[in-house]
């Protein structure tokens, strides 16, 4: 099956990354950090940032005050991080999810997934390191983001769904910088239908936090979506999460910069603990009758091939 031999291909690539996380780094003269492996978590959406501006919520809330993500999904048009143009856009989004629909992503529409959207979406997470290159995997249709290492964006750029990504290691964190993402009719960057346009750039931090911490965060976030105590074991898809707080876990910090949608630049969080056991097999395929919006015409050229 296509998952097993993907995770075939991790486990090569993860000896070899193993045998180079403890390289000199050439930036620093330190020991490169070793965040390869299988992570996961069981919410969507970024947790919000310990402090800086909040980020968009759900105006949608359950009796007891929690994000209702089954109702709808209407983003804070009102949140002063939004321009006149942003707000415009979300709150026609909102407008449309009403209506009982779900507003068009790219993950509910097959697509590519650039940052930060991904990041809000995809539950687990595997991180595959070597000298000249870090691979990003993601559990929700075997998606795969290159990041290329200690070198400089590609010139000229060429602007693509997923953006180019390069990184480099501060200390015991791996930097991810994204710009050149393609903007289209599915150009969001959360479930709520938030914009961005081609000014975007996004600078991503991993490095990992000792156990107690990030179940800390974990169940803080939790609670913007439910009230319940109990910590989640699995995820949507069945992954099994190890919550033992003696496991490190894994934090992304992302800021996100975009001038034409964003009246300053904004950061949130992912955090992650350690997945057990393989992914499913999880297969998106576009087709003419969507997951959600309307159905789309089959494609016409404009003049004929011959």
């Amino acid at each position: 099956m296509l998952g097993n031999t993907r995770r075939g291909a991790a486990v090569g690539l993860l000896s070899t990354a193993a045998l180079l996380a403890p390289a000199m780094g050439a930036e620093t003269g330190a020991s490169i950090p070793d965040l390869s492996g299988h992570w996961g978590r069981t919410n969507f959406n970024l947790e919000q940032p310990p402090s800086g501006p909040a980020l968009i919520v759900n105006k949608m809330r359950k009796p007891d005050g929690t994000s209702d993500e089954n109702a709808a999904r209407v983003g804070d048009y009102a949140n002063p991080l939004l321009t006149p143009e942003g707000a415009a856009i979300l709150k026609k989004h909102g407008e449309f999810s009403l209506t009982g629909q779900s507003i068009p992503d790219p993950h509910n529409q097959c697509w590519p997934e650039p940052p930060p959207f991904t990041l809000t979406i995809q539950l687990g997470i595997e991180l595959l390191q070597t000298k000249d290159e870090v691979l990003l995997l993601y559990q929700h249709d075997h998606h795969v983001r290159h990041v290329r290492m200690n070198v400089p964006h590609a010139t000229p750029l060429k602007p693509s769904w997923e953006g180019d990504s390069i990184g480099h290691y501060e200390g015991d964190t791996l930097v991810v910088d994204t710009i050149g993402i393609k903007t289209g009719p599915l150009a969001v960057i959360d479930r709520y239908g938030t914009p961005f346009s081609d000014a975007l750039h996004v600078v991503e931090r991993y490095r990992l936090i000792d156990g107690k911490t990030a179940a800390d965060a974990i169940r803080r976030h939790r609670r913007t979506l439910t009230l319940a105590e109990a910590p989640v074991r699995y995820d949507a898809y069945g992954t099994e999460i190890d919550l033992s707080p003696e496991e490190k876990g894994l934090q992304v910090e992302v800021t996100v910069d975009d001038p034409k949608i964003f009246a300053r630049p904004w950061t949130g969080l992912v955090t992650y603990q350690r997945a057990i056991g393989d992914w499913p097999e999880m297969v998106c395929a576009e087709n003419l009758r969507e997951a959600a919006g309307p159905n789309k015409g089959v494609p016409v050229a404009d003049k004929p091939d011959f």
